[in-house]
């Protein structure tokens, strides 16, 4: 049984690992917040890439997008995947997540993991694929902030453009857990090669929102490129975002449980001590009365046999 120095102990370690779960739950909670407001700031940058996208694709009604084919003599597609995971820990299933929708991928497309080129971000996430059998080519670590997302997604296109130029790879796939609400995430699949030919197709159609389409006195060719540079951005950036978004809710949730396993233990460890330290007052006071009697029996001896 414990003795009472001991139960100090305990409840002072059970004490400190409260306040940090308090500390990592405010930090995530924190962070929450910044992803959600990087996310919501891309939907003004991704309205007006389209918009330009709109304006040259109306200039040209006869423009076709020069797609390649995605299968050659019943051979498998040369197909990339993107998998963002995570660093750190209590994260909740994000990572189970994510990895479960790329085995639902792979029975959707019909292709045998050793196919596909994987790029992986975040270590543990890296791990695990290669253990499931995946060729994760590349590993990335995941940013620690809004600030870092802007790099990682030029390092990911660098790698895109590897795989495009040589290998001939012309699908790719960007594989992440989106945040569903304040706590959860869901694994969410986007196809970001090839374009999406309706998608396209749908700005065409679109009707300008002003009387006048704007002018451009660039070649069509290099702008449009720049246009689709900037979609491939913004779609990474997107990913990166809500990626984290979802880290960090998760990571709330399991402080919050960690918090209440915390509490819990605390009430059970002060219940202890206070039991303890009554039993010990008790003994005290049992071991006074004891001796007070002890002392009062001695004297009533020591009165009994002196003579008269």
């Amino acid at each position: 049984m414990l003795g009472i120095e001991s139960l100090k102990r305990k409840i002072q370690s059970t004490q400190d690992l409260g306040s940090i779960v308090k500390t990592m739950k405010a930090l995530a909670a924190v962070n929450i917040r910044q992803y959600e407001r990087a996310v919501k700031s891309l939907a003004d940058y991704n309205h007006n890439v389209e918009l330009g996208l709109m304006a040259l694709l109306k200039s040209r009604p006869g423009y076709v997008l020069g797609a390649r084919k995605l299968r050659h003599q019943g051979q498998p597609v040369p197909t990339g995947a993107v998998f963002f995971g995570s660093d750190q820990g209590m994260c909740g299933p994000l990572n189970e997540q994510v990895f479960q929708k790329g085995e639902d991928l792979i029975q959707s497309i019909d292709i045998n993991k050793q196919d596909i080129a994987v790029l992986a971000l975040g270590e543990r996430l890296y791990y695990q694929l290669q253990d499931a059998g995946y060729i994760v080519e590349e590993y990335l670590s995941m940013p620690g902030s809004v600030s870092g997302i802007t790099s990682k997604v030029q390092d990911v296109l660098l790698n895109i453009e590897a795989w495009t130029e040589k290998r001939g790879i012309n699908r790719v796939y960007l594989l992440y857990s989106k945040m569903v609400s304040a706590q959860t995430g869901q694994g969410h699949v986007v196809r970001l090669l090839p374009l999406d030919e309706d998608w396209l197709s749908d700005l065409r159609k679109t009707r300008w929102p002003t009387r006048n389409l704007p002018m451009f006195t660039m070649d069509f060719d290099p702008l449009f490129s720049a246009l689709i540079n900037q979609y491939l951005f913004v779609s990474l950036f997107r990913a990166f975002a809500e990626s984290l978004a979802s880290e960090n809710a998760q990571r709330l949730a399991s402080m919050q449980g960690a918090e209440k396993n915390i509490g819990e233990r605390l009430g059970e460890l002060n219940t202890m001590f206070h039991q303890m330290r009554q039993m010990s007052i008790t003994e005290e006071l049992l071991d006074i009365v004891s001796g007070f009697e002890a002392l009062e029996q001695a004297e009533k001896r020591q009165d009994t046999d002196e003579p008269d």
